[in-house]
């Protein structure tokens, strides 16, 4: 048994590590579509990696040793975040350190370690998305606290299997305070991963960049790893989105193969709707300037403050 669960857990740990490019090529080809375009293939990602790992590491002279580390550790950090979130089932080996709070420490960490580097080669560009990455982790962070608060005192815990079993199995049926916390963690989700309306992924304007500013001065290897975890840190979101909102399909501990193959074709379909999804709403939405992030974040912080709110009022009538 304990063979069985080191395998389904690295089949986890594997799944979320090869997925993640796919989804982002997946998003980029159904964004051409609806712009009329044929698109790159949705496996252009892999080959961008392959040949960012070919090329040639170039430094700038006032980068310290702290710039070539920092691409892996916010990797590591990443991979571990997205290892944790169940993806085709619940009660994995690691279950018991799939955390909430956990998970948004592991982002955190990663998001301080890329704005150092940022900041670490001195130059304007940055400087300026490592300030503008902070400004958005400040308004960021307390929204997910006010979502994890949400969850913590409908599901009596911050475990995401017994979030996910609580709402697999107790009838939740439409909570109000659980439809508030679901935006809240979708406007989150398209914040902390620099897509549009907050940011652009694909721009380089100067006016304009927030991650990409951060990232600008690194190349080869080091661009591969960063690139890769960003992808990662996408599907984490979505995967959290859909195993505390929408957990149908996700197999049980020990429930054997057949339960764990439905699992993940659920998953996979989550991940194709979700990706459809984002691309429909980046293509419908232009770009916002930096400073309107504030009232679109203040805006889930709100909704996550009055889905916990509506929770307090409505115990104590």
């Amino acid at each position: 048994m304990v063979i069985a669960d080191f395998i389904v857990q690295g089949a986890q740990m594997l799944l979320v590590l090869v997925l993640a490019p796919l989804l982002t090529g997946f998003i980029r080809k159904v964004k051409a579509r609806l712009q009329l375009r044929r698109g790159p293939s949705i496996f252009q990602p892999y080959r961008d990696l392959l040949r960012l790992c070919r090329k040639e590491v170039v430094m700038a002279e006032n980068a310290s040793w702290l710039f070539r580390v920092i691409p892996y550790i916010v990797l590591s950090a990443t991979w571990v975040a997205a290892s944790l979130v169940p993806t085709f089932a619940t009660g994995l080996m690691f279950s018991w350190t799939a955390d909430l709070i956990a998970i948004v420490a592991l982002l955190g960490s990663a998001r301080f370690f890329l704005a150092l580097a940022g900041m670490d080669v001195g130059t304007a560009f940055g400087g300026i998305g490592a300030s503008r990455e902070s400004m958005i982790a400040m308004l960021a962070e307390p929204a997910m606290i006010m979502i994890v608060f949400v969850l913590a005192l409908v599901a009596g815990s911050t475990q995401l299997s017994s979030v996910a079993d609580f709402v697999l199995n107790t009838h939740v049926g439409l909570r109000v305070s659980l439809g508030l916390a679901m935006i809240a963690l979708m406007m989150v989700t398209i914040a902390e991963n620099a897509r549009i309306p907050i940011d652009n992924p694909a721009t380089h304007l100067e006016l304009t960049m927030v991650h990409e500013a951060m990232v600008l001065e690194y190349s080869g290897r080091h661009l591969a790893v960063i690139e890769l975890a960003s992808s990662l840190k996408l599907l984490l979101y979505i995967s959290l989105i859909a195993c505390v909102f929408v957990p149908w399909g996700l197999a049980s501990s020990g429930e054997g193969a057949a339960a764990y193959l439905l699992g993940g074709a659920t998953y996979a379909a989550k991940l194709v709707v979700a990706g459809f999804v984002l691309a429909v709403f980046e293509t419908s939405f232009a770009k916002m300037r930096v400073f309107r992030v504030s009232g679109f974040l203040g805006a889930a912080l709100m909704l996550g403050l009055l889905g916990t709110l509506l929770l307090f009022v409505s115990r104590s009538i």
